[in-house]
């Protein structure tokens, strides 16, 4: 047990900041948000919303439909659902952990039949049981398939080509919609090469903006679908929404935020979308070299037990049975000033949660790992010393 007696007040120097959401908001980004108000009808306002808008189906890589919320994900959910969908049809849903439960959740709320292909969630989903429930349903009475291409929960990806392909593969015409909230801007997404329908994504993650904007990527098939949806909806209403000369916001148009997203886009295309996603691979290399390393003397353990579906957006962290994750937690906020996630549902206090996705660099990850490594030590719990080099030696290597 921690025996120093914890300074008085918040620990100083700068918080590092490694929740897997919502995440650090670089410094060009704060004071782009801060400028003054300005009409949203105006031209030179205009020009820059259509140049984000261009920038966002850029990172989605496609070439069809977008509509913007004042929101969360969540509310992008949402958007996705009342629609393309009605009262009474059925999605599919591949187990993944909180998040894909918490979509479904939402869905049986809207009055939609959910059906689930369970799993294994330190394992992932098996496609061939995806492939086999499409299958079955012989009458098209499935409407959608709800994938999160990375669940935050479980530390996991998801490989949306593949659940396309187990779509293909049972001669299904199921929509594919496709959670990227902790995904978008951290690894590869091709929503037209993929055939994905529904795309969702916020800002508060890979694109490192504050919580508070959310948006669909649609495709011409999902905007068929959703003409005949008799779902009740106004603010999310993508047909009057559509009629607006911004093609989006029942409402005013969050105009700050615009200033930070196009401070967003230029920092990811100046360093180059796919060295984006080499930086959050090398850097989710390092950490799971530093947790396996961690695991010796029966220490904690990567969540995530299948290599092929190891996310490069977060880490969850299995502590030891009989220790608790939020003690973890506790001490490197307190001690340390280092804010980690917390285990979500049924993995409360069985895990904690590393983010590395959005505004990060090596000593950034180096810092919280070693205040882990700390945390472990103070709290007890069984481990290996010596993570911190590990992940160097991964990130030298």
């Amino acid at each position: 047990m921690d025996a120093t007696p914890a300074a008085k007040g918040r620990p100083v120097g700068r918080m590092f900041f490694a929740n897997p959401g919502p995440t650090n908001i670089p410094d060009s980004i704060l004071h782009a948000i801060g400028h003054v108000a300005v009409d949203f009808h105006d031209p030179a306002f205009v020009k820059m919303y259509d140049e984000c808008w261009e920038a966002i189906l850029r990172i989605m890589k496609t070439s069809q439909h977008m509509f913007m919320y004042t929101g969360s994900g969540h509310a992008a959910w949402e958007a996705a659902l009342v629609n393309t969908l009605s009262q009474g049809d059925i999605v599919l849903i591949p187990e993944t952990g909180a998040f894909s439960l918490s979509w479904g959740s939402m869905a049986a709320d809207l009055g939609i039949t959910v059906q689930k292909v369970e799993c294994d969630w330190r394992q992932g989903v098996d496609f061939a049981a995806i492939t086999a429930a499409l299958k079955a349903d012989t009458e098209g009475k499935i409407k959608a398939v709800c994938a999160v291409q990375n669940e935050t929960s479980t530390g996991m990806h998801l490989p949306i080509d593949q659940v396309r392909a187990a779509i293909d593969a049972a001669g299904h015409d199921a929509l594919l919609m496709v959670d990227t909230i902790s995904s978008l801007g951290c690894m590869d997404l091709r929503m037209d090469e993929w055939k994905l329908d529904v795309v969702v994504g916020g800002s508060q993650k890979g694109l490192m903006l504050p919580t508070g904007m959310a948006f669909t990527g649609v495709s011409d098939k999902a905007m068929k679908a959703a003409e005949p949806s008799t779902m009740p909806k106004h603010y999310l209403n993508w047909k009057a929404m559509a009629a607006r000369k911004q093609r989006s916001f029942i409402g005013t148009v969050p105009t700050n935020q615009f200033f930070g997203l196009r401070e967003s886009i230029r920092l990811i295309e100046d360093e180059g979308l796919e060295n984006v996603f080499a930086r959050h691979t090398r850097l989710a290399k390092a950490v799971r070299a530093c947790v396996k390393h961690w695991s010796g003397n029966n220490g904690p353990q990567l969540f995530c037990t299948n290599p092929s579906r190891e996310s490069d957006s977060v880490t969850a962290v299995l502590v030891p049975e009989g220790f608790d994750a939020e003690a973890i937690r506790k001490t490197t906020m307190s001690r340390f000033n280092v804010s980690l996630g917390g285990g979500l549902s049924k993995l409360n206090g069985r895990v904690f949660r590393i983010g590395h996705l959005g505004d990060l660099n090596e000593p950034m990850i180096l810092g919280t790992l070693a205040a882990v490594e700390m945390a472990l030590k103070i709290n007890g719990v069984p481990h290996t010393p010596g993570g911190v080099e590990a992940a160097m030696a991964s990130l030298t290597a």
